[in-house]
């Protein structure tokens, strides 16, 4: 459930960017090629729609936020991540020292070479 929340949270995103790309600003925006024809042909109230729209997808994206909080997966463990990694090292180093390298062992020592 959780998945297709942040699905439809990232959709409504993805609507608003297009739609406030679409919006006339203070400087015209991509909508004001569009404001002329919208007139001509009968859809003075585009501007509104768009507008309605907007808010829509804002109120929603904030909606289905607050919901998806509800549906967090849940955790197994209440202790934090750092205190679950002290607790391995503790139990695979009980004395807490610091590892060192050991030298490779042989088996029969270094002799010189009789002349």
């Amino acid at each position: 459930m959780y998945t297709s929340i942040v699905i439809l949270i990232v959709l409504a995103s993805i609507l608003m960017c297009l739609i406030v790309l679409i919006q006339e600003s203070k400087g015209g925006g991509l909508a004001a090629d569009y404001s002329n024809n919208n007139q001509i042909l009968g859809a003075p109230k585009t501007t509104n729609f768009i507008e309605k729209a907007t808010w829509f997808l804002a109120g929603a994206m904030i909606f289905l936020s607050v919901i998806s909080v509800a549906f967090l997966p849940s955790t197994s463990s209440s202790e934090s991540v750092i205190m679950q990694q002290a607790v391995e090292q503790a139990a695979t180093n009980p004395a807490g020292v610091p590892a060192m390298e050991q030298p490779a062992a042989t088996d029969a020592p270094a002799e010189a070479p009789a002349q």
